[in-house]
C-alpha cells in the first residue's frame, strides 16, 4: 500500500468518518479545556503535553489508520510525525484542524 499523504482535508476526514467501512480511529491531541469547548464526534482526547505517555499505552496498532486533530493543525501535525517515526505510517493530520472542521464541516461547532 504507498503512504498516505502526511496530511488529509476535513471533508475527507468527514467522508471517511461517515463510511461505516471505514476503520479510521479520530484523535484529538488538544488540550482538555479546548476538548471541553468543541470536539468531533467519535474522536478520543490524547493531549499533546501528554501524547508520548498516553499514546504508547492507547495505540497499538501500526497499521490502523489514525487521523490526529488539534486547534489549527500544527500540533496534530507534529504528533502525527512522532506516530510515523514510530511505525504507525497511516497516520495522517487533519489539515486546518478543528477551526477548518467549524468552516467547512460544522459551522454550528462552537470556535474559540
Amino acid at each position: 500500500m504507498p503512504e498516505l499523504p502526511i496530511e488529509i482535508s476535513v471533508t475527507e476526514t468527514q467522508a471517511l468518518l461517515a463510511d461505516p467501512s471505514s476503520a479510521v480511529r479520530l484523535i484529538d491531541c488538544r488540550e482538555q479545556d479546548e476538548w471541553d469547548i468543541c470536539h468531533i464526534e467519535g474522536a478520543e482526547l490524547i493531549p499533546l503535553t501528554r501524547f508520548v505517555e498516553e499514546a504508547t499505552v492507547r495505540l497499538h496498532d501500526p497499521a490502523q489508520h489514525l487521523i490526529v486533530y488539534c486547534h489549527h493543525g500544527m500540533r496534530s501535525l507534529r504528533a502525527t510525525n512522532w506516530l510515523r517515526q514510530k511505525g504507525f505510517t497511516a497516520t495522517q493530520s487533519m489539515a486546518g484542524g478543528i477551526a477548518a472542521w467549524s468552516d467547512e464541516v460544522d459551522p454550528e461547532m462552537p470556535r474559540y
